[in-house]
């Protein structure tokens, strides 16, 4: 099940037979010259949480509103639960969950008032006051949406993204604008869908959210997917060169190796014991994206 791209050894094949919620394969859309999606191939496992990363321009957007629904593709065969999503009927609609990147509609319904309202649209939503507790907005239940904070306007996307109980969550930036305890609370909230088997796509520019959170990261660069594989490995990350650095004498030394634990016993056993100043440095995933999009991260600056 791999597929063919330029960088064919960054696409790491999916497991024969797994139970895929999304399936897309040479997925093109254009818009005069620009070609927003082009030749896309991406693999979403049922009950996964698989990160979309890639600078702006690259075509994450348009891919995703494709799998909603929402936008025509130009060519390619997609499937999104077992349905063309160009063909998806109200049924096919209900099973998925969507958070755009900013909603500022409902403002005059509280929070609680919102959730009934769209848990009307749905043949099996979720219990109204279980997605209140879950997005910790229990305080806030009556608080209308012109009244939220921007963190608290988020979980209720988030909410009314999940009120439906749906087999498939699309999560657009979903954290932009929290401070680091809101993010934190919020992505126990996702670990816990992922717990009750919810199959969810999340675009983000934090890479440390890619990181705690998917179980596999796929990067777009100029419309074509170029790399997935688990955030560990994403890019050849684990058989990267490890940088050993130590202070020696009047200076600060380095060494780069693939043996970093072999190489920090020898230099002990040479100074005779404990090492000054020994730090040991991996490419983060930060690292290993942006060599990954090379250019593009300038073109998108």
């Amino acid at each position: 099940m791999t597929t063919t791209t330029e960088r064919d050894d960054l696409l790491v094949p999916v497991p024969e037979g797994s139970d895929l919620a999304v399936r897309v394969r040479g997925l093109h859309k254009h818009y005069g010259e620009t070609r927003a999606c082009d030749g896309v191939d991406l693999d979403v496992v049922r009950g996964e949480v698989l990160a979309l990363l890639g600078p702006n321009g690259a075509g994450k957007t348009t891919t995703t509103e494709i799998l909603e629904g929402y936008r025509h593709r130009d060519g390619g065969e997609v499937s999104v639960l077992g349905v063309d999503p160009g063909k998806g009927d109200r049924h096919w609609r209900t099973r998925l969950g969507i958070v755009l990147q900013s909603a500022n509609d409902l403002g005059d319904l509280t929070v609680e008032e919102s959730l009934r309202h769209f848990a009307g649209y749905y043949p099996s939503p979720r219990s109204v006051d279980e997605v209140i507790d879950a997005v910790g907005l229990v305080e806030k239940r009556r608080t209308k949406g012109f009244d939220l904070s921007g963190g608290q306007r988020r979980r209720l996307d988030v909410a009314l993204g999940i009120v439906g109980s749906p087999e498939l969550l699309v999560l657009d930036e979903p954290t932009t604008g929290f401070d680091p305890e809101a993010r934190r609370e919020f992505w126990e909230l996702i670990r816990s869908l992922r717990g009750l088997g919810t199959t969810i796509l999340l675009t983000t520019h934090y890479l440390d959210e890619a990181e705690v959170l998917a179980d596999r990261v796929a990067v777009i660069s100029r419309g074509r997917v170029i790399a997935c594989d688990v955030p560990a490995r994403l890019g050849g990350r684990d058989e990267s060169l490890a940088t050993v650095s130590w202070r020696e004498g009047d200076g600060r030394r380095t060494e780069r190796t693939h043996e970093p634990t072999r190489f920090v016993h020898e230099l002990s056993a040479r100074l005779g014991g404990e090492i000054p100043s020994l730090a040991i440095h991996r490419p983060s995933l930060e690292d290993v994206y942006l060599s990954l999009i090379g250019d593009d991260h300038e073109d998108a600056s």
